[in-house]
């Protein structure tokens, strides 16, 4: 027997020091789980979305942060990141309800994430008569409420000069007439109506199979299913299989006042009181 001490053999309950190469292997594959984890979650669970205008005003505004669930409505092509084709059709497929808030790509491009208010549905008889919504042939119940009162902000600034109010201390705050509609069934929400526009009479619609008819809340600051689906203008009816997702809480919300290099802005421009609000 050798008197030379092994010293190619670990000790017993000691593993071998693992090589750099083997840690980089180790955190790249962590990294694709993640990765694969994440896609997964965003293109069949949940998704965040950020609102980009004021045509959901007064329920939503420009910088509140949302999540949006992706399996309300079934899944198709737009629910996918890239609209990768694996989908065929609609799978697992459910109307929205009237009332829901809800993420779809807009026609007629099909690529661009809008989000509006679900008023028509396969069937339905949608018009604006004098700025009331009738939906197959029955007004809508609107009953005014007090102004919305929004703090002017670099996210939020006043439709017109008419809407302007300024306190003492010099703070600018935009003052709307809000109503609250009443749709069938007992779904209650707020609208706003700024002025008399073209949309706020209309003919009849009839919403075809297969989809829907969607409208911003902020009436008069919307292009939504009133108006033909263009570039740049108006959407048309909306295919079922646009929609991606119903919007479910919000998760932030920020006025737009924050600087990147200045830390405590990021708290003082927060909305806390939109915070965990749900739709």
């Amino acid at each position: 027997m050798s008197d030379t001490p092994n010293e190619a053999m670990p000790k017993a309950g000691i593993s071998p020091k693992a090589t750099p190469s083997s840690e980089i292997r180790d955190f790249l594959v962590y990294l694709a789980k993640l990765g694969a984890f994440l896609l997964i979650l965003r293109s069949l669970i949940i998704a965040p979305f950020s609102i980009p205008s004021e045509s959901m005003l007064p329920r939503l505004m420009v910088g509140d942060y949302l999540l949006v669930s992706k399996w309300s409505y079934g899944y198709s092509r737009h629910a996918l990141p890239f609209f990768v084709p694996l989908i065929p059709g609609r799978v697992m497929a459910s109307l929205p309800e009237r009332g829901d808030v809800v993420v779809f790509k807009a026609p007629p491009s099909n690529h661009v994430d809008y989000i509006k208010r679900v008023i028509g549905l396969p069937g339905d008889r949608i018009q604006m008569r004098g700025g009331q919504l009738f939906l197959n042939g029955q007004a809508i119940a609107r009953n005014r409420k007090a102004d919305l009162v929004v703090a002017a902000s670099p996210n939020t600034r006043c439709f017109a000069l008419t809407f302007e109010r300024v306190d003492q201390n010099g703070n600018i705050s935009c003052h709307y007439p809000r109503y609250q509609e009443s749709l069938p069934g007992g779904r209650r929400y707020d609208v706003l109506d700024l002025m008399d526009s073209e949309a706020d009479t209309t003919d009849v619609y009839t919403v075809p199979q297969g989809h829907v008819f969607m409208m911003g809340d902020n009436r008069d600051n919307s292009l939504d299913s009133r108006f033909p689906a263009e570039l740049g203008g108006g959407i048309g009816f909306v295919p079922v299989e646009n929609l991606v997702g119903k919007a479910q809480i919000s998760v932030f919300s920020t006025d737009g006042s924050a600087h990147w290099l200045l830390p405590w802005t990021w708290f003082t421009a927060a909305r806390w009181n939109r915070i965990g609000e749900t739709f």
